[in-house]
């Protein structure tokens, strides 16, 4: 769904993120239960949601008798997940709203992600997004208003950061001063949720460039930062450019702040320069507390099997369609 450029290759104090009273799963418990111990454990432990609506779901729904069926639903559609919002989503405020609503009912904590920042993937297969500054704070503000004192993750603007490159000067300023605005959105309106800003991967952006830009977009607002969103490399170099960031943050800002991890497609790592639908990629660990990698949770954020545009192995598919093709390469490994 997002263009994957190549340029280079915790903190420990508890923020308890407490379940509402209609019964929203507690991340900080979930932290403590499936830091350690088997795959399956840790997958039955995961506090977040499973989006029934999902793009995967809903073709399996309308594809029972596809051979393919069983296994999409198994290995894909039935796991917890992120879901998308931008400027497909109508209103935003009674989307999110609803979203969140039902996360609630089923006693688990949703992952949103807002995608909808004004010059949004630089004209890339992702582009598009809200039409002026003045459209796209209104709509974010929305956006942590319609979660409101309820649980959540939240995955802000992923590339917004680390392509800034791509902008003018003046369109750079414009966007780091929207993305600070977004972060003080979530602080003020959505108090218990987890929001964290998009960083890129660990093969784009060098760390320490990476941790004044995050600054200056207003990191220090929220819990933290995102990594690897769509795109394939391991957890464990993920995990290390985290630290690396953080270690800048430290360094020049005196904070650092948690981070989480894309792992929906990373099974088997990637390579530099391939992050449009390329072959041989695979499913990664399903989303949970990050126990020992370093990261705080590890979260499928990019939905599988939903093209990242017509490239690779998924030739004609546009940006954020769903392919059954390309969800049985991830499932196998092909």
């Amino acid at each position: 769904m997002l263009i994957r450029k190549t340029f280079l290759a915790v903190g420990a104090v508890a923020l308890a993120l407490t379940g509402c009273s209609q019964g929203s799963a507690d991340l900080t418990s979930a932290n403590q239960q499936t830091g350690a111990g088997s795959d399956a454990a840790a997958e039955a432990a995961s506090p977040f949601y499973v989006d029934p609506n999902s793009n995967p779901a809903v073709w399996v729904r309308k594809n029972p008798r596809d051979a393919r069926a069983a296994a999409i639903k198994k290995s894909i559609a039935a796991k917890p997940g992120a879901k998308w919002f931008g400027n497909w989503s109508g209103d935003i405020g009674k989307s999110v709203s609803a979203y969140v609503t039902a996360a609630q009912k089923a006693r688990k904590t949703p992952i949103l992600v807002a995608y909808n920042i004004t010059d949004r993937d630089c004209s890339g297969h992702s582009g598009g997004g809200a039409g002026s500054p003045a459209k796209y704070r209104a709509w974010i503000s929305k956006f942590a208003k319609a979660i409101g004192n309820r649980p959540a993750v939240v995955i802000i603007e992923p590339d917004a950061v680390a392509q800034l490159d791509c902008l003018p000067a003046g369109s750079r300023k414009t966007r780091t001063a929207l993305l600070a605005y977004a972060t003080k959105q979530f602080q003020s309106n959505a108090k218990k949720t987890r929001a964290y800003l998009d960083g890129g991967n660990s093969n784009w952006i060098a760390p320490a460039t990476m941790a004044a830009r995050l600054n200056a977009a207003g990191v220090k607002n929220v819990r933290g930062f995102s990594i690897n969103v769509s795109n394939f490399f391991t957890t464990a170099q993920s995990a290390a450019y985290g630290k690396k960031v953080n270690a800048a943050l430290k360094g020049k800002y005196r904070y650092t702040k948690r981070f989480v991890i894309d792992t929906s497609r990373n099974g088997k790592g990637g390579v530099p320069g391939r992050w449009c639908n390329p072959a041989g990629r695979k499913l990664g660990v399903t989303s949970r507390a990050g126990g020992s990698s370093g990261a705080e949770y590890l979260l499928w954020i990019k939905v599988p099997g939903d093209s990242d545009g017509p490239c690779g192995v998924g030739p004609g598919i546009p940006a954020g369609t769903f392919s059954p093709v390309l969800a049985m390469r991830l499932i196998k490994g092909s």
